[in-house]
């Protein structure tokens, strides 16, 4: 046993080393969380750069798990609990919470950043070990677990095994969480290479190669759960996927058209980008089939939750952090509610009555109505509101720009400038009075969202103004409309417009506290988005074509999570060279070479100074065929007839030590998918 603040570790069933690893990054992340609180880790994370560091520490990972209503009282199991990246959700609202890791050091990380609490248990070891001495819970967890079933499993059914052993564990009145992607998410059809093995389309083709986690389509989860005699569950659809959600959807309330658009979400590695995926969603929107191309799922079995809809603003300053939700209440009715996600943001949530008070007297006779706010105090105060039905503006206007209907698109600006510039010397705006928020039914206006309302005078045409630069900023094909003709009708100059686009920018570093946005985060750690038209052979792919992707198997096979792109490995068009450290709990390591058909020349290659036997294929495995070499030192060159070569180094093999230096040098000849397939055939 250890204990680490108020968590206590339970080692009884470790097998005494740690059987997976991502290597030293986890060291500087058990640093991190050693030394540094919670709320300083999005510091952290901008300062690092890399994926690892964001993937296990960024605290939206907690978005996936903190809309669920979890009881006082509640006993939790979270299994696969890592670097305890949802861990502290599950704290804060349960009575108990009992985490089962294979890894100790994962399992110190979760400590250490849980130190406060007092109510969590961390149980290190292989869950087939642990299960029988396990208990029953009123929540079970699995976030990202339950597609590397096989691992746990050794049988032909192994994901309906686990999911009946899980269910063991459960209460009568309990219910479990599965948290996966989609293998036939959109952004996989996109160009987005699949989470866990890092090929494209492998998921969609049904993982004709096999490896070491598989992900599923909603009917086949279905079909699981049926064989299993689940007959209670739901599913939820996370967005842009459940690793760092921002919306959540269900199949009561689903996304309306135009609602899909922060699709850039290659934090891990390059992409393609084969298409536009939101205009991809909108049409799956309209035709009913979302729920086929989400990218993610999260199902629930048993009893049916009552939200059924979320949305995270935790991308802001800790005073202005809220969550979402649409929620069916006791009586039945529908009503929308707004929760702090911080102690800091409860004064902002009060607000929104104060907010509403205002407007509500600024409006009387205007036409605009304003959705009543009812505020509920308690240990977490919320405000409510009444679900209004009916299409927003934006949906409106979106419908004039598509039928060039420009003559209603002037008749709805026009009448929403009068009703937003009513009584405008009163000394109160809101200044998020965006397309968005206004309902229309028939001719009933409803302004239902004002959590942003100053108690001072803006005037209308900034108002206004602001409302249309956003706008257009959500979707390109928006750019149809004349930005001059909604300048002109607001009397707006180009000087005007420049000083309101610079206050614009302000308000967002205001709302944010200065932090690093997702996108600007995705910038930093440095993974492109390719283009169709960039995948040619000539030299302007070269960019993409000329990196190098190592991945590193601790024992559970390659994943995402568990690679790193070595951007400075070519020394030149066609030559790689560098010097890698590889621990000693790495069993086997692949190495990316290009991606893009190619020939690559061992020139030389070594571990700790000695020669790997390239050509022997009880080291060395190729997705390509090997050419022995006919130099003094008989080093094979290796062909790829596919855009994802790849070298796989059975480390173990090689008797490495505690800490080892891989050397690498390859000369690399780019080469037509034909002549590949000759060579290969």
């Amino acid at each position: 046993m250890e204990k680490i603040g108020g968590v206590n570790l339970d080692y009884t069933f470790y097998p005494g080393e740690d059987l997976y690893s991502d290597g030293e990054i986890e060291d500087k992340i058990l640093d991190i969380a050693k030394n540094f609180s919670p709320v300083e880790f999005q510091e952290k994370i901008e300062e690092s750069g890399e994926w690892p560091v964001l993937y296990h520490l960024s605290p939206q990972r907690e978005n996936i798990v903190d809309w669920i209503p979890i009881k006082e009282n509640a006993k939790v199991l979270e299994i696969g609990a890592g670097c305890g990246a949802i861990t502290g959700s599950l704290a804060k609202k349960a009575g108990s919470v009992t985490c089962v890791d294979l890894s100790r050091k994962r399992s110190q990380i979760n400590a250490y950043r849980h130190e406060n609490y007092d109510n969590v248990t961390i149980t290190v070891g292989n869950f087939k070990d642990i299960e029988p001495a396990l208990g029953e819970f009123d929540y079970i967890f699995l976030i990202g677990v339950f597609e590397y079933s096989e691992s746990y499993m050794n049988s032909e059914t192994p994901f309906e095994d686990m999911l009946k052993i899980v269910m063991k564990h459960m209460t009568p009145d309990g219910r479990i969480i599965i948290a996966i992607e989609n293998r036939l998410g959109m952004k996989y059809f996109a160009g987005c290479k699949e989470d866990h093995l890092g090929t494209y389309f492998s998921g969609i083709e049904n993982y004709p190669d096999g490896g070491a986690a598989k992900t599923f389509s909603r009917r086949a989860l279905e079909k699981m759960f049926k064989a299993c005699g689940v007959v209670n569950y739901s599913f939820y659809y996370p967005y842009p996927d459940y690793k760092f959600m921002t919306t959540l959807y269900s199949d009561v309330y689903l996304p309306g058209k135009g609602e899909l658009y922060n699709n850039m979400r290659n934090f891990d590695r390059d992409r393609m980008l084969l298409f536009d995926e939101t205009n991809a969603f909108d049409s799956v929107v309209e035709d009913g089939y979302f729920s086929v191309f989400s990218n993610s799922y999260l199902a629930v079995i048993g009893g049916i939750l009552d939200v059924k809809f979320a949305k995270f603003s935790n991308d802001r300053a800790p005073e202005y952090r809220i969550r979402t939700e649409i929620v069916r209440t006791p009586s039945g009715e529908i009503e929308v509610r707004k929760f702090p996600l911080s102690e800091e943001a409860n004064e902002h949530i009060k607000n929104m009555q104060v907010a509403y008070e205002l407007l509500k007297e600024r409006y009387e006779g205007s036409g605009l109505e304003i959705s009543p706010c009812t505020l509920t105090e308690g240990k977490i105060p919320y405000v409510s509101f009444p679900y209004i039905q009916g299409r927003t503006l934006s949906e409106l206007f979106d419908e004039c720009i598509e039928k060039s209907d420009m003559d209603r698109f002037g008749e709805l600006f026009d009448e929403y400038i009068e009703k937003i510039g009513y009584n405008e010397n009163y000394p109160a705006s809101d200044f998020d009075v965006a397309f968005s928020n206004v309902v229309i039914r028939g001719d009933k206006w409803t302004l239902i969202d004002y959590e942003w309302t100053f108690g001072k005078e803006i005037p209308v045409r900034e108002l206004a103004f602001r409302a249309i630069y956003c706008y257009l900023l959500e979707d390109e094909k928006r750019n149809k409309l004349n930005l001059d003709f909604v300048l002109s009708k607001l009397g707006v100059s180009e000087e005007e417009a420049a000083e309101f686009r610079k206050q614009e920018m302000d308000f967002q570093k205001f709302v944010t506290g200065q932090r690093k946005s997702m996108a600007e985060i995705r910038e930093l750690i440095g993974n492109r988005i390719i283009t169709p038209k960039g995948l040619t052979m000539g030299r302007d792919d070269s960019e993409f074509v000329n990196r190098v992707q190592v991945y590193k198997d601790m024992g559970s096979g390659y994943s995402e999570e568990n690679s790193e792109i070595l951007a400075d490995a070519y020394k030149s068009d066609s030559e790689i060279e560098f010097d890698l450290d590889v621990s000693g709990d790495v069993a086997n390591l692949r190495i990316d070479p290009a991606f893009v058909c190619c020939m690559v020349k061992v020139r030389e290659f070594t571990l700790n100074g000695l020669p790997i036997p390239a050509a022997n294929k009880h080291i060395v495995v190729t997705n390509g065929v090997t050419i022995k070499g006919v130099d003094d030192k008989n080093l094979p060159t290796f062909v790829f007839n596919n855009d994802d070569p790849n070298i796989n180094i059975r480390i173990s093999n090689l008797k490495p030590e505690r800490s080892n230096l891989l050397h690498v040098d390859f000369k690399v000849q780019r080469i037509p998918a034909e002549f590949g397939n000759d060579i290969v055939g």
